[in-house]
């Protein structure tokens, strides 16, 4: 398990924060849309600027396929999760409203309703069991009288913990409040039905589980929603009109979208089909299953283990260790890439007892493998044995051993 660069790391265990490496597909569409395409899709009628158009939206047709959402166009390209969960609060919550959370919710989320709070939006948070599960029997007392609106997360960024959406979907559906669900870290990796849920709206990123490149981020909007968008101007649509056009994508999509990033997420959710979507969540899963019994074994380390999990991040302390210590060492002795601190999600730290200085998160993708696992493990118990010691000394170790 040698490094291939001077910046490449020998494992790279990141995968909730960013999927890395992608399929080579992905980099190849990058390439063709910025190098033989060029041109803006929407934006001119020649050659090059149709083949852009086209490009789009074939990346919405193939989206809305996964995601199950039977028109493309209500398939909104945005620059991440963060954009399209914003445009969703923020468009549809007024003051006086009261929205519902769970508390395992990211920044993403809470930082956009801690502002609208200061205009009178009210925030019930439900709470959750100390392994991230969602109460359900305060989720149902909390919709009578119904809220405006039903926030959570598919699946913790922290521990990978997976909330029952079927069931949150159908409370919500029964008391006409429109559910927003956050599956930036489980689309692509769990299966999702917006339309079959009858989901208010829906976010996700482009850049995890997804395997598309950062910069592009998704957003689904039920037609019977009127939710303003955040920005106006130009479409390439209606030009002729002084006003926002209405119709959707057009509505929320003003400027020129990021061509080479929904090429190459578009190629990455190619990538989802042929590989397989079961395949890819067992693979991770599987792993995560090995990196907790291999985990449970070692003196001093806390796992901080989900009732039901959903995705393959796998969140740990070790007794009286910093994890950003934890998470440094392993960089710099060991060439891991791991994820340290709070995960932007100091609410879901809270959640599980981590705060305050939250847990080292270790997070397979779809191209990690056993030997990679296998590999982090042995090193973990390295690092162990010379705290033990009491051994200052961190010379690289021999990753064959």
């Amino acid at each position: 398990m040698e490094g291939t660069g001077e910046n490449k790391m020998a494992v790279y265990l990141d995968n909730a924060a960013t999927t890395h490496p992608r399929p080579k597909a992905v980099y190849q569409a990058v390439l063709h849309a910025l190098e033989e395409v060029g041109a803006s899709p929407g934006r001119a009628s020649h050659r090059l600027a149709r083949e852009a158009s086209a490009i789009v939206m074939r990346a919405r047709e193939k989206i809305a396929r996964l995601l199950d959402i039977s028109g493309p166009n209500r398939v909104i390209f945005t620059k991440n999760a963060t954009e399209s969960i914003n445009i969703a609060l923020k468009g549809w919550l007024r003051p006086g409203d009261r929205v519902v959370i769970s508390g395992m919710e990211h920044n993403s989320v809470v930082r956009p309703l801690r502002r609208l709070s200061e205009s009178g939006v009210i925030v019930e948070i439900v709470p959750c069991s100390s392994s991230g599960q969602l109460d359900m029997s305060i989720l149902r007392r909390s919709l009578d009288p119904p809220p405006r609106l039903v926030a959570i997360t598919h699946a913790s960024n922290v521990n990978g913990a997976l909330q029952p959406v079927s069931e949150v979907a159908a409370l919500c559906a029964e008391r006409s409040v429109p559910l927003l669900l956050d599956g930036a870290q489980t689309a692509g990796v769990q299966p999702i039905f917006v339309e079959g849920w009858k989901l208010g709206m829906f976010a996700c990123s482009g850049h995890k589980g997804l395997l598309g490149p950062p910069g592009v981020g998704i957003l689904y909007i039920r037609p019977d929603l009127d939710v303003p968008a955040l920005m106006e101007g130009g479409t390439g649509s209606r030009s002729e009109e002084a006003v926002q056009p209405q119709c959707c994508p057009d509505r929320y999509e003003s400027g020129t979208p990021n061509l080479p990033g929904i090429a190459g997420l578009a190629a990455g959710v190619d990538f989802i089909f042929e590989r397989g979507l079961d395949a890819i969540r067992e693979h991770e899963l599987k792993l995560a299953e090995i990196l907790e019994s291999g985990l449970a074994e070692m003196p001093g380390v806390k796992i901080y283990r989900p009732e039901a999990r959903g995705t393959g991040a796998v969140s740990f302390t070790v007794d009286r260790l910093n994890p950003g210590d934890v998470g440094a060492i392993l960089d710099e002795t060991f060439d891991i890439a791991v994820r340290t601190g709070l995960h932007c999600a100091p609410l879901a730290h809270e959640t599980l007892g981590a705060l305050p200085e939250g847990t080292i998160r270790v997070s397979p993708g779809y191209a990690t493998t056993r030997e990679e696992v296998d590999y982090f493990l042995r090193s973990l118990e390295t690092l162990l044995a010379l705290r033990r010691r009491g051994d200052p000394k961190r010379d690289k170790k021999d990753r064959n051993a």
